[in-house]
């Protein structure tokens, strides 16, 4: 038996039920029906899931869809009885509980108070010089990844990445140190959701490898970039954008380059807690100060 064959074939069956998760969270998800997806056993496929990836399904559908759900608290003036209902919690009352034992606080709460009211607050009062996230300006180097393209809102890429994972898998390319990153091309505010488009991207080994489709090779770096290193909730970050762009590049000196912004996603939301996560937003530059080193 080819056990490493076999290795593939569970994560690429298991790759279709993230995927299927990603595109159902507003909907009932039976167990039943994943195991379907996965065309595995019903009273073991679970187990297989838990295994290979660490965390239960469970939590996977939970983390997922708080996730999502931090993005409209965060993002939008929609109801928590709605909110709770597009990211498939059958009333406000369930869906605060899940909301409260993972972040401490209701979703009420968290619109109000949350990491991402920190930075509105410095972008209404005219603050560049936010101290909890001091802006770095550096040179990156080139970074080279394979990565899959995902069009539709931000806050759904991890969809793109959990595919670009299992294809690097099945083609010998992951490895423990790669890094995560994505690059955004449009600007949320002036492109509708459904249009946005990006790029999941896992970086592939120095020793010459060539990713297969449906992998497609891009770069990000090789360049001067502001760099905000970001922590918390994902759902935060549209609000770190709008002060990065909106005070401290105006106020900076710099000008933006033509060139996409992109991110680095430093922790794992599958066993970290939302209020540690980590990411670098990288925003390129035309030029750099004299006496930058690097």
């Amino acid at each position: 038996m080819n056990k490493s064959h076999s290795w593939t074939d569970y994560q690429e069956r298991l790759s279709r039920v993230t995927a299927y998760i990603h595109d159902h969270l507003a909907d009932e998800l039976d167990l039943n029906r994943l195991a379907e997806v996965a065309h595995l056993s019903p009273f073991h496929w679970h187990r297989v899931y838990q295994a290979l990836y660490g965390e239960s399904i469970a939590n996977t559908v939970r983390r997922l869809r708080l996730t999502r759900a931090t993005g409209y608290l965060a993002n939008t003036a929609l109801p928590v009885e709605q909110v709770a209902h597009k990211c498939g919690y059958p009333n406000a009352q369930s869906f605060t509980r899940a909301f409260g034992a993972v972040y401490g606080m209701s979703p009420t709460r968290y619109r109000a108070e949350g990491s991402h009211v920190a930075f509105r607050q410095a972008l209404a009062q005219g603050d560049a010089d936010l101290a909890a996230y001091a802006v770095e300006v550096r040179f990156v180097p080139t970074v080279q990844l394979a990565g899959i393209a995902h069009r539709g809102p931000y806050m759904q890429v991890g969809k793109a990445f959990e595919v670009a994972y299992t294809r690097m898998a099945a083609q010998g390319l992951a490895r423990p140190d790669m890094r995560w990153m994505a690059v955004y091309y449009d600007d949320p505010f002036a492109v509708p959701e459904t249009q946005l488009q990006s790029r999941a991207g896992l970086s592939v080994p120095p020793a010459g490898a060539v990713p297969q489709s449906p992998l497609e090779p891009f770069t990000l770096g090789g360049a001067w970039c502001a760099v905000l290193r970001h922590q918390g909730p994902y759902a935060t970050m549209r609000s770190a954008y709008q002060w990065l762009y909106g005070q401290w590049l105006v106020q900076s000196g710099y000008e933006a380059a033509d060139s996409p912004v992109f991110e680095e996603y430093l922790n794992n939301p599958r066993d970290t807690a939302p209020d540690q996560l980590l990411s670098d937003i990288y925003l390129p530059l035309v030029y750099a100060p004299a006496d930058s080193v690097y």
